[in-house]
């Protein structure tokens, strides 16, 4: 594992919650980067995703609006969440591309081969 996610928690639906991930092991701003999510009983997710070189992303429709991803110049990712609804209630896992430099964004975890421990996020109604 060379993510690590943090900064979840409890909050209720209308709230917000931004959750960091920084890299354990360098170098990852050549990478795509993305967010996924599990909901108990449910298949991981694609919830966003930001191309290495910046300034592209992709978002699933269910955050559109609501949901940003970006990162700093400590290749630090984070995902900022506004407007949390219950059914966003799910781990979530910040991931890497298994390639460099890739020009397409990807949206199924097969693409990703290096994920954060992931981090629990309850929205309540």
């Amino acid at each position: 594992v060379q993510l690590q996610a943090f900064g979840g928690g409890l909050v209720q639906a209308g709230g917000f919650l931004r959750l960091p991930c920084p890299p354990r092991e360098p170098p990852v701003s050549i990478y795509n980067r993305a967010w996924f999510r599990q909901a108990p009983g449910k298949e991981r997710e694609f919830v966003i995703a930001i191309r290495w070189s910046g300034g592209i992303t992709v978002y699933a429709d269910s955050v559109k609006g609501r949901f940003t991803i970006s990162r700093d110049n400590t290749d630090t990712m984070y995902l900022q969440m506004n407007s949390l609804k219950p059914e966003d209630t799910a781990v979530y896992y910040c991931a890497r591309d298994s390639s460099p430099w890739r020009r397409i964004l990807h949206t199924t975890t097969s693409a990703y081969d290096r994920w954060g421990q992931g981090t629990q996020v309850t929205v309540s109604s």
